[in-house]
């Protein structure tokens, strides 16, 4: 009756000279979000959260993210 369409992974970009990748990780749970730090004023930008290793290779793929993600607490 209804068919849905898969959702094809669309290249997002960012601007490498505005902001940096990051994971905010927390020390009490463990939880892990990854977004983009601004180099500016340090403020921080949630994307999605990452439950897992296929969760953080999305995030890479998404944003042709190469490379080691630094960890802010």
């Amino acid at each position: 009756m209804f068919h849905r369409k898969k959702k094809t992974p669309s290249s997002r970009q960012y601007d490498p000279s505005v902001c940096q990748p990051v994971l905010r990780c927390s020390i009490c749970t463990g939880e892990q979000v990854a977004g983009f730090r601004r180099l500016d004023d340090g403020k921080f930008e949630e994307v999605m959260l990452v439950r897992n290793d296929a969760d953080l290779a999305v995030f890479r793929e998404e944003y042709g993210i190469t490379g080691e993600i630094e960890k802010i607490y």
